[in-house]
């Protein structure tokens, strides 16, 4: 949507500068209007003249968004009031993009809009649906302040487990990158020097030694097209999977693959269960829950049994016997949830089905990467044996040294 900043004055002829998402000039005028304020100049981003030195780009990163939303709480559970905290936090804001983001959200609120509503001119960026919902109901319980640290608790353990995955990882894909880095820095700068030495002797060399070389000869002249190769190809995977089709045969595939698909099945239960427990258990209904879960699922082959569970729920049936006919979900998810119902602390066994499988899922990543891990430095130290081997054959025969 066009980005559009604008100078406006209040009733007290103050003027105050902006920035806003709309899909025309117009549409920024009239909502400026409904906030009270009156219009002195409506521009396109892009033809700013240097009236208004605030930057706009860029996204909201989630560290500042966690941070919004813990010091936010933090404020209403200090019994501050909205404006006010809005407006300590438009100093306090991390990013440029965010302050812009509170800026907007003091005006709106002050003009008369409820902080969901004010949300909700933002969604999809930063503000999610569930985000949205859960500062909604909080609002209709009268119990924000206690919804916004249940959101910042659940935004704080998505990110920590998103971190523990991406640190887990982290590890074997510098070794490849620097042992792959090696290999072509050897084949690519090492060998050709090596290789005119050979040639101009003349004498036969021993077939691994002429393997490498046709090797570091093919990779120095033909190097673009193996660039051009991964380029398209990387190119044809992203078009196919941003495909709904495409997606959703590429996440059939990935549930299916041996230990990548229980990995990414246990993923998707711990985000389903954090996220429909904490929605919940913040007054949210089931059904508007399901709702919202759908579109947070990763899997687009989980989020339409999702969907489909949503379904089976509005007819009457229960959300357990739902996840059992609709969605591979594990079993011991299937059973955690059957006995929330049955007890009656659904949200909280919900809540203790997500830790879990957030467990589990450290637990299994790290015994993959354990594999994993050596498995990459064995492949990277054959294939610099092999070159080390082959040079050196090829040195023995020049000096006719016996092997």
């Amino acid at each position: 949507m066009p980005v559009f900043v604008y100078r406006a004055a209040d009733r007290r002829g103050q003027t105050i500068d902006g920035v806003m998402e709309a899909p025309d000039a117009r549409a920024v005028i009239e909502r400026l209007h409904r906030e009270a304020y009156y219009p002195i100049r409506v521009a396109a981003h892009a033809e700013r003249r240097g009236w208004l030195s605030a930057p706009v780009s860029g996204r909201v990163r989630q560290r500042d968004l966690l941070a919004f939303t813990q010091q936010l709480a933090t404020l209403f559970e200090a019994g501050v009031p909205l404006d006010r905290a809005l407006a300590i936090l438009e100093d306090l804001a991390l990013g440029p993009r965010l302050r812009v983001i509170v800026a907007d959200l003091l005006r709106s609120v002050r003009g008369g809009a409820s902080l969901s509503e004010a949300l909700a001119k933002h969604h999809p960026r930063p503000f999610s649906r569930l985000y949205i919902n859960m500062v909604r109901a909080g609002e209709k319980g009268g119990v924000l302040e206690i919804t916004l640290r249940r959101l910042a608790e659940f935004l704080e353990s998505r990110a920590a487990f998103t971190d523990a995955i991406l640190s887990a990882l982290a590890y074997p894909l510098v070794v490849t990158f620097v042992g792959g880095a090696a290999v072509v820095f050897l084949l690519t700068f090492v060998i050709p020097r090596f290789a005119t030495i050979f040639s101009d002797l003349k004498q036969a060399i021993p077939l691994p030694t002429q393997i490498l070389m046709a090797v570091s000869s093919t990779l120095r002249e033909y190097w673009w097209a193996g660039a051009i190769v991964i380029f398209a190809g990387v190119f044809a995977w992203r078009v196919w999977t941003r495909s709904p089709e495409g997606r959703l045969q590429w996440d059939r595939t990935l549930l299916r693959m041996p230990h990548v698909g229980s990995l990414v099945m246990k993923i998707e239960t711990a985000r389903f269960a954090r996220t429909l427990g904490t929605m919940l258990k913040s007054g949210v209904p089931v059904l508007g829950a399901l709702a919202v879960v759908g579109d947070m699922m990763t899997n687009q082959v989980v989020g339409r049994a999702v969907d489909r569970l949503g379904e089976t729920v509005k007819r009457g049936g229960t959300l357990a016997s739902g996840l059992a006919e609709h969605a591979n979900f594990p079993p011991l998810a299937v059973h955690m949830v059957r006995v929330g119902e049955e007890t009656g602390r659904l949200e909280e066994m919900l809540l203790k089905t997500a830790e879990t499988f957030e467990n589990d899922v450290r637990t299994e990543l790290k015994r993959m990467i354990g594999l994993l891990e050596p498995a990459i430095i064995l492949v990277m130290g054959i294939l610099v044996a092999f070159i080390v081997v082959a040079m050196l054959m090829a040195i023995f025969s020049i000096n006719e040294i016996p092997l």
